[in-house]
């Protein structure tokens, strides 16, 4: 009976610790020395939430940057349901959809003559990803200009503007947050 009792304890003090104690002190630190980070990174234009810096959103308006094709469901981008597809190279349900998004991205933009980058066509592991690569977001620059009636050297320059570079000048490669580019040319390039 006494080592119950000792037991019981053990599991009050620990329990107070690191399901009450711990959890304040780690939340009091976050929202005091990152509480943009902690409070999910949101983007806020003119008084309302339009996204997240980290979690990736569906565009398909050839007037916008488009990101990474997203394997969550029910619908793209869906933060509760964080998966890639989970398809095999012999399954040819791959090959469908990678080709039907070949197809979308030239349709779309009938002179571009550059390869496809890999990346447009394939889903990431999280399927969240609000980035893609500079190389990427270069090759819809020609459907944007013509969409939108701009010059091409217009948006790259908006590009280059917003293009976040490798982590300490070190790390990864140079990326454009897509959501973000997309606020730009909506504040800073109107159709014409």
């Amino acid at each position: 009976m006494k080592d119950l009792i000792i037991a019981i304890r053990i599991f009050i003090v620990l329990t107070i610790i690191t399901g009450v104690l711990y959890p304040l002190v780690v939340t009091g630190i976050a929202q005091t020395a990152f509480k943009n980070q902690a409070n999910g990174s949101l983007i806020v234009r003119n008084g309302q939430v339009v996204g997240s810096k980290l979690i990736g959103q569906q565009f398909d308006d050839p007037k916008y940057l488009w990101g990474r094709p997203s394997a969550t469901g029910p619908v793209p981008y869906n933060a509760a349901a964080s998966s890639g597809s989970n398809l095999g190279p012999t399954n040819p349900a791959l090959k469908e959809g990678l080709e039907g998004r070949v197809k979308t991205l030239k349709d779309a933009d009938h002179g571009n003559s550059k390869e496809v980058p890999t990346e447009l066509v394939t889903a990431s592991g999280s399927g969240l990803d609000p980035h893609i690569s500079l190389d990427a977001a270069e090759y819809q620059l020609s459907r944007i200009s013509k969409a939108r009636g701009i010059q091409e050297s217009s948006l790259k320059e908006l590009l280059s503007k917003v293009t976040e570079q490798r982590t300490l000048g070190l790390f990864g490669e140079p990326v454009v947050n897509v959501l973000q580019f997309n606020l730009a040319l909506d504040n800073n390039m109107k159709t014409e």
